[in-house]
């Protein structure tokens, strides 16, 4: 799993890209080609952090469901799915 600082890298790598494209934008040649390349690595770091930030949110709101869930923390067969049941509102949970 990724860590926060891992999470802060690419943070930082996805402003070092929106300040290319920005600068490409606004002082380049304009070159499309280039603008391409560089939104490519834009969306592909942004999918990364996404998957980053996904995966934290798993594993930390995981036993949040399991304990709501009445299920024992030795049952892995709950784990992919979990916190999609938790988001839903009018569950079991009651007021959340």
């Amino acid at each position: 799993m990724a860590s926060l600082k891992d999470t802060v890298n690419l943070t930082t790598q996805l402003t070092e890209l929106t300040n290319q494209l920005h600068s490409e934008l606004t002082q380049g040649d304009v070159d499309f080609e280039k603008m391409i390349e560089i939104a490519d690595e834009i969306s592909e770091h942004a999918d990364n952090l996404a998957a980053a930030f996904t995966r934290a949110n798993d594993a930390l709101t995981e036993p949040l469901v399991r304990s709501e869930d009445g299920v024992s923390s030795g049952n892995g067969s709950r784990s992919s799915g979990g916190s999609r049941r938790r988001s839903g509102s009018g569950s079991a949970s009651g007021g959340r």
